[in-house]
């Protein structure tokens, strides 16, 4: 067949072979490096950011796959027609993805690649398909697009570059990427049209797995920002403001000073189930209770909500610190919800400075006085659901005159569990001492703790007496 004569551009001159060799072999070392950083990616399975990235791994393999094959057919040329059945779809090489056509508009006739046969299906033993037969094979909705590619080839002389989809003989349907040119004549006319054409499914397929995955990543972004944000609410409208003095009516020599402080974790999106509350009851006394869902989010944003409402009811209903605490766990362990949690609950009696409590499995109050300090002897008390029928026990202790009483959720001392952070905590006695207030004691826990970066959120309420 003679040489075409371009609409546009003169033929290309063959390329270097050493140039060539040079990009396989970089193509090449590139791809060893994505192999690895796919090995590395998350299985299937993962959450939707592992899977979008599985994805991103797999579709950069299969270019550099395919750009390596391309480098390798320019630098040793055309193959030769293969003489084998069609292989079946998504089977083959790059080469036999990648086929070529002509049209001659004098004579009608039509030329064929071997591998053109595979992408579409036919035997190649038959008859390539005429401009006109063409459309027969592809998809309705994309027979439209195609005829206006060829008829803006024929007519006006512009190149082809477009997608369409064919149905193959066993019904499969593959999408294929069509780039081509018109052949003029001497006289300028169109005389025909040549095509190379490129079965480009598993690429379009897996251009869609990224497309779909980075989606679901989204979406699963909006509805974590979302939770986050009725959590952080629910958080906000339930319990009482934590960085300053908490308000308290009572005044004289043996009223309580009040301050918290809310701790957040260094992950911002992990709201938890941490509260601390204080309340003035009816006859007098002052309620202090502190406590600890485990999980983060809404659910359990609600579950805080929904024991924290419970025990002021109970408590302004006259319950002790012992019962109320076996109440609590019997509404955990009745939940539609499943959770365990752990609680402190405390009465202060300010005409006797007694302190009644009871503890679920939650880290002891403790209590400053004179420059020491010490954990209070703890009643018995396992955590909140994690038995049914559990008793608890309750315990009293008698406050005096400027004492100082800490009560934490777990986690307040980063990276610090058990007796370490207990004895973290004890060592502020001096400095709580010579503290004015309760909000001075909270200053000085935060100064010490609420720098360093934590896992979880926390809460510390400081009571002090002598307000």
């Amino acid at each position: 067949m003679p040489p075409h004569l371009s609409a546009d551009r003169p033929a290309a001159q063959p390329p270097r072979r050493g140039a060539v060799d040079a990009l396989i072999s970089q193509t090449r070392r590139l791809r060893g490096e994505m192999d690895a950083v796919r090995r590395d990616a998350p299985v299937e399975g993962a959450d939707a950011q592992g899977r979008w990235q599985r994805a991103l791994c797999d579709l950069a393999m299969h270019q550099l796959n395919d750009l390596d094959e391309h480098l390798a057919q320019l630098r040793d040329g055309p193959p030769p027609v293969p003489v084998e059945p069609a292989a079946a779809p998504g089977e083959g090489s790059l080469l036999s993805r990648v086929g070529s056509a002509e049209w001659n508009l004098l004579t009608d006739a039509a030329s064929w690649s071997g591998e053109l046969y595979q992408i579409l299906g036919r035997d190649p033993a038959a008859p390539p398909l005429t401009l006109d037969e063409l459309p027969s094979l592809v998809l309705d909705e994309d027979r439209p697009m195609l005829t206006a590619m060829v008829t803006d080839c024929l007519i006006d002389a512009k190149p082809i570059d477009g997608e369409f989809r064919v149905v193959r003989p066993d019904g499969g349907v593959r999408t294929v990427h069509i780039m081509g040119e018109p052949v003029l004549d001497t006289d300028g006319s169109t005389a025909a049209m040549w095509a190379v054409l490129r079965d480009v499914s598993e690429l379009r397929r897996s251009q869609r797995t990224v497309s779909e995955t980075r989606e679901s990543l989204r979406h699963d972004r909006r509805f974590a920002q979302n939770e986050h944000r009725l959590a952080a609410e629910l958080q906000e409208s339930v319990l009482p403001p934590f960085r300053g003095s908490l308000r308290c009516t009572q005044r004289g020599p043996a009223a309580l000073d009040l301050a918290a402080h809310y701790l957040p974790s260094s992950a911002p999106a992990l709201i938890g189930g941490d509260w601390c509350d204080a309340l003035e009851l009816p006859d007098g006394e002052t309620l202090l209770s502190i406590g600890d869902l485990t999980g983060h989010g809404v659910g359990v944003a609600s579950g805080m909500a929904m024991l924290l409402g419970a025990l002021r009811g109970m408590a302004m209903a006259g319950t002790q610190p012992g019962q109320l605490m076996t109440l609590l766990d019997r509404l955990v362990d009745t939940s539609v919800q499943p959770v365990l949690g752990s609680a402190v609950c405390c009465r202060y009696r300010p005409g006797t400075r007694t302190l009644t409590w009871a503890q679920a499995g939650h880290p002891v109050p403790l209590l400053f006085r004179k420059g020491t300090g010490r954990l209070l002897t703890a009643p018995h008390g396992v955590l909140l659901g994690a038995t049914s029928g559990a008793a608890y026990g309750q315990a009293e202790e008698t406050l005096e005159d400027g004492d100082v009483l800490l009560l934490h959720t777990d986690g307040l001392v980063p990276r610090c569990h058990g007796a370490a952070a207990v004895q973290r905590l004890l060592d502020l006695a001096p400095l709580f001492d010579g503290a004015g207030t309760a909000q001075d004691c909270v200053r000085m826990v935060v100064e010490e703790f609420g720098e360093t970066r934590r896992e979880d959120d926390a809460c510390v309420l400081v009571a002090r007496v002598g307000g």
